[in-house]
């Protein structure tokens, strides 16, 4: 008897234990399935994040290759590359050409379908706007041309195109009958009826020499630089340190450009004020890495702070003739230590950057247009 007792007990004691094992094992495989759920959710919301970054990624790259410096050189994604500002002008921004040229005929053709109302409002100037990506890249109420027009009530015609050069190129010629340039001597003499417009068809600065009554232009503002540095193929100019003079003509050089436009503007437009821009502080990036700014990096003649510094050269030159400056390297406020909060990407302009560079040419055209007693 005693021993079928202890028999009885020993099988209900491994009973509790095999009982015992059997709700560990439950729990732990119930455990290990809620562990697995988790770590598919987990991979899951990786797989997502990743694709949206990619995503972002990819349409940031997509702005970064399709618009400009700027400018044409120039946006206006985060970063600059170097690579990309080496060949032709309409090449040189990443945020420029093939960005706005879509942009601008999304947009004609959207303005085609729509009636155009007529701007029946009373401005106290006009304004043309002669420049690159910094001006055209935006059109928007955000953009710079923009901003000067409600800064000053001003009717804007904005001239400006993505990727252009003051200077001409190398390969382009000054020959009115076999014209190729869009930069700003093509505007120029485009404006003066020097050389065929078709050149400027399909883009706003097109349409601009269509509808635009010159005569009534009260200021003309030139706005480059940056491209010309950019491309590494232009000078500042031909006049070297130590009394030597480069072998090209001052048509291929950047102040030689920028002389040219002013005397050919004021000889047909004597009354009209003109507002040279120079090119503001920039940073150069090789996708995220660092190349340098407009102090330090150097193509061969001289870092972009020299640009800007012809292009108070020029303006010096005609001073008495109101040709103003606006030097914006120095003191549009926009440097090394705001260049996060008012450059998108090292060259072009975020909303902030715009308004107080934009801000800063207002004041002067209107000190000049309403001078303190």
């Amino acid at each position: 008897m005693g021993n079928t007792k202890r028999g009885r007990q020993n099988i209900n004691l491994l009973l509790v234990i095999l009982i015992g094992f059997c709700i560990l094992a439950i729990i732990e495989i119930v455990y290990g399935q809620a562990q697995m759920k988790v770590e598919r959710e987990r991979l899951d919301l990786e797989e997502q994040n990743r694709q949206a970054v990619e995503e972002l990624k990819e349409e940031w790259r997509s702005l970064r290759e399709g618009s400009s410096v700027v400018t044409a050189e120039s946006e206006t994604a985060p970063v600059a590359s170097e690579a990309e500002h080496e060949t032709e002008p309409a090449k040189i921004e990443k945020q420029e050409t093939s960005k706005t040229q879509t942009t601008q005929k999304a947009e004609e053709k959207k303005e085609d379908s729509v009636p155009k109302e007529e701007d029946n409002r009373k401005y106290d100037m006009q304004i043309v706007i002669l420049g690159d990506s910094i001006m055209d890249g935006d059109r928007s109420e955000s953009g710079a041309a923009d901003i000067i027009s409600e800064q000053l009530n001003a009717k804007v015609y904005n001239m400006s195109m993505g990727g252009t050069t003051a200077a001409l190129m190398p390969t382009e010629q000054y020959n009115f009958a076999n014209w190729e340039s869009r930069g700003l001597l093509g505007v120029v003499n485009g404006i003066l009826g020097n050389i065929n417009t078709d050149i400027f068809d399909g883009y706003a600065a097109g349409d601009v020499l269509k509808t635009c009554d010159f005569d009534k232009t009260d200021y003309f503002i030139i706005e480059y630089g940056v491209n010309d540095f950019l491309t590494k193929q232009i000078p500042n100019s031909r006049y070297l340190e130590g009394g030597d003079t480069l072998a090209v003509d001052e048509a291929h050089t950047y102040t030689g450009a920028l002389q040219d436009a002013i005397s050919r503007l004021k000889e047909r437009f004597p009354d009209a004020g003109i507002l040279l821009v120079a090119p503001h502080y920039c940073q150069v990036f090789s996708g995220d890495t660092f190349i340098g700014d407009g102090y330090s990096l150097d193509y061969g003649y001289g870092p972009l702070v020299t640009f800007a510094r012809g292009t108070g050269y020029v303006a010096g030159l005609y001073e008495k003739e109101r040709v103003f400056l606006f030097n914006a390297f120095e003191d549009s406020g926009i440097d090394a230590g705001t260049a996060d909060k008012y450059l998108a990407d090292g060259i072009h302009m975020t909303p902030l950057g715009a308004r107080l560079y934009a801000e800063k040419i207002a004041k002067i055209i209107r000190n000049d247009y309403t001078p303190a007693e």
